[in-house]
């Protein structure tokens, strides 16, 4: 058993099925720490808040790698929603995300 089958999404890649799905996800688990961790210093980067797309194309990325560690920075936490969205470059409008505030002491316990 790898120590990949240990963790589970959002602190490793995930899969629904086993089989490609899964060896895909573990093939991918140390480059995607890597990448998160890039990706959440670009977001600092943009205090008013940057979409995926827009942190995909300042670290020459593909968005669809940029886009599910964003959904694993979410799910634990480290950015959240501004509320606002823009348009990228396909016309679309995009979740605007900034680094999450760290709770305050009183906040999130001890």
């Amino acid at each position: 058993m790898s120590r990949m089958s240990e963790l589970v999404y959002p602190d490793a890649p995930g899969f629904k099925v086993s089989g490609p799905s899964e060896q895909a996800a573990e093939a991918m688990g140390s480059t995607a720490n890597k990448m998160r961790a890039a990706v959440l210093a670009q977001f600092a980067q943009y205090p008013g808040g940057a979409t995926a797309d827009e942190v995909a194309k300042d670290l020459n990325l593909s968005v669809l790698s940029v886009r599910p560690r964003v959904s694993e920075l979410n799910r634990t936490g480290k950015i959240k929603q501004t509320g606002g969205r823009r348009k990228n470059e396909s016309g679309m409008t995009a979740t605007v995300w900034r680094i999450a505030p760290s709770p305050s002491i009183g906040e999130g316990g001890e």
